[in-house]
């Protein structure tokens, strides 16, 4: 897979399909990027789980935090990585251990690591680098439209509120690509 460019429909069907994202390097500070991601992607639905040894056993927006992937006592569906590029490979690995296994590895903005990438698609995972979930789920769901930002996604049909009150909108549209939501099957592996 081509990391250096994702095509809409492929980010789009993560964000429609996971529900439960575990933070790894989730801050409670309210001033750093993952606070906000974190709590940006909670008010939009997502089952959020912060992931710091740091901050283990505390709470963070009233979630548990876990110091290690393996302490977290549900199904995870995505793991985002807002840590180093370097420490992208022991999170992958890690993940590669849980039961179920995750279907999404995310790296941060500016967080590339290939050979965790590698890792994690020969095993049927998803992996999305150098992107955030909360400015792509903003650009696919036009809010980010709304305060005048290029979000590069034209459409003529108006996207879909969600909730009361402020403005909030959803990924519940089709797009003209499709959603690919279909898992990555490793070779060798048979589908049936």
């Amino acid at each position: 897979m081509n990391h250096d460019d994702y095509d809409d429909s492929y980010i789009r069907g993560i964000l429609n399909t996971v529900k439960t994202i575990a933070m790894v390097g989730a801050s409670a500070k309210d001033n750093r990027p993952s606070y906000f991601a974190f709590k940006y992607l909670a008010e939009r639905g997502y089952t959020m789980i912060p992931i710091n040894p740091g901050l283990a056993g505390k709470e963070l927006l009233g979630r548990k935090i876990y110091g290690r992937l393996s302490e977290v006592p549900e199904p995870i569906d995505m793991v985002d990585i807002f840590r180093a590029s370097r420490y992208a490979l022991p999170v992958v690995q890690e993940a590669l251990t849980l039961d179920p296994k995750p279907r999404v590895i995310w790296m941060q903005l500016s967080v590339r690591n290939d050979e965790a990438a590698s890792l994690a698609e020969a095993d049927g995972m998803k992996v999305v680098m150098n992107r955030c979930p909360k400015i792509e789920y903003g650009r696919l769901s036009s809010e980010i439209g709304w305060l005048g930002i290029n979000s590069r996604t034209l459409s003529s049909k108006r996207a879909q509120l969600s909730g009361k009150g402020v403005q909030r909108m959803s990924l519940n549209r089709a797009t003209l690509a499709g959603g690919s939501i279909a898992r990555v099957v490793p070779e060798g592996e048979k589908t049936s």
